[in-house]
C-alpha cells in the first residue's frame, strides 16, 4: 500500500496558516453579511421565520469555509458547530469554525457578529482571526506572533485592581442555565466596576484582548466559540483558563490579565460560576 508522505513543515508554519484562515474568513464574512441583507425579503417572500433565516445562513457559511478549506489544504481535519468534525488520518492540522457567531445578534441586526476561524496543529492553536462581519474588524494572532486588530498590535488591559476591573460575560440558552448564571453576576458585580454583554464570545474575547474590558468570563463555550479567541487574548498577554487549573471550556472560561486574574477567579470560585444547569 502507498503511504502518504507527512506534510512539509514549512506547510505548517503558523504565519501560513494564518494567511489561509483570513482569506477564507473574509469570503465567509462577507457571505454572512450578504445573506442577512437578503434575508429580509426572502424571509417576507418565503414566510420563513427570523430562525429559519439564521440557520440557513449559520449552514451556508460553514459549508462553505469547509469547501474552501478542501480545496486549499485537502487532508486537514474541520471542527465546525454546524456540521461537527471531520476526521483525517493525512494531516496534523485541524480547523475549527464558528460560521457565525453571535447568531442573536444577527438575527436582530446589531453589528455585533463574526467569523471564527482557527488553526490546531497537533491539539495546540496556532493561528487564529475573528472578523466581525458587520463591521469588518479583524482580529488575528499566531503563536508566539503576538496579536493584532487590522494590523496594529494589542495588548490587554494594565488595569490591576478588580473593584475597577469593567468585566465582559455571556450567558446560555437554557432557562436553568440562564437563572444560575443571573446569581452568579449578581453576586460578582459589587466587586467590579460594571458588567457587560454583546453576545459573541469571539468578539468578546478579541475586547479583552485589545483593553476595550478588562477581564472576561462565561460558562458553556465550546471549542469554536473560543478557539481563535482565546489565542488572540493569550498573545495580548492575557492569562485564559478555566477554573483550578483547568483547560478553559465548557465549564468556565476566564480572560484577564495576570494581576486580575487570580481575584476574579477566586470570586468565581466562591460563586460556583461553573455549577448549575
Amino acid at each position: 500500500m502507498r503511504q502518504t508522505s507527512p506534510e512539509p513543515l514549512n506547510q505548517l508554519e503558523p504565519v501560513d496558516l494564518l494567511k489561509t484562515a483570513v482569506e477564507i474568513a473574509r469570503r465567509a464574512a462577507d457571505t454572512a453579511r450578504r445573506m442577512r441583507a437578503e434575508a429580509v425579503s426572502s424571509a417576507i417572500d418565503t414566510k420563513s421565520t427570523a430562525t429559519d433565516v439564521v440557520t440557513a445562513a449559520d449552514r451556508a457559511v460553514e459549508r462553505q469555509v469547509a469547501e474552501e478549506l478542501r480545496t486549499l489544504r485537502p487532508g486537514d481535519a474541520l471542527l465546525g458547530e454546524e456540521y461537527g468534525s471531520t476526521a483525517s488520518s493525512t494531516s496534523a492540522v485541524r480547523w475549527i469554525v464558528d460560521p457565525i457567531d453571535g447568531t442573536v445578534n444577527y438575527l436582530y441586526g446589531l453589528p455585533q457578529y463574526a467569523v471564527s476561524l482557527a488553526a490546531e496543529v497537533d491539539g495546540v492553536v496556532v493561528a487564529g482571526v475573528v472578523r466581525n462581519a458587520a463591521t469588518g474588524d479583524e482580529w488575528t494572532a499566531t503563536l508566539g506572533g503576538g496579536a493584532f486588530h487590522d494590523g496594529r498590535p494589542i495588548r490587554g488591559s494594565a488595569q490591576t485592581e478588580l473593584a475597577q476591573t469593567l468585566v465582559g460575560t455571556g450567558f446560555g440558552y437554557d432557562a436553568a442555565r440562564r437563572l444560575h448564571q443571573a446569581g452568579v453576576l449578581s453576586g460578582l458585580l459589587p466587586h467590579v466596576r460594571d458588567i457587560r454583554r454583546w453576545g459573541a464570545a469571539s468578539l468578546d474575547l478579541c475586547f479583552a484582548a485589545e483593553g476595550l474590558i478588562d477581564a472576561y468570563y462565561e460558562k458553556g463555550l465550546n471549542p469554536w466559540d473560543h478557539a481563535a479567541g482565546g489565542l488572540i487574548a493569550r498573545e495580548a498577554g492575557l492569562t485564559v483558563e478555566g477554573l483550578n487549573g483547568a483547560e478553559p471550556g465548557l465549564p468556565m472560561l476566564i480572560a484577564a490579565p495576570p494581576a486580575l486574574f487570580g481575584p476574579l477567579h477566586d470570586h468565581l470560585v466562591a460563586l460556583n460560576a461553573s455549577g448549575g444547569a
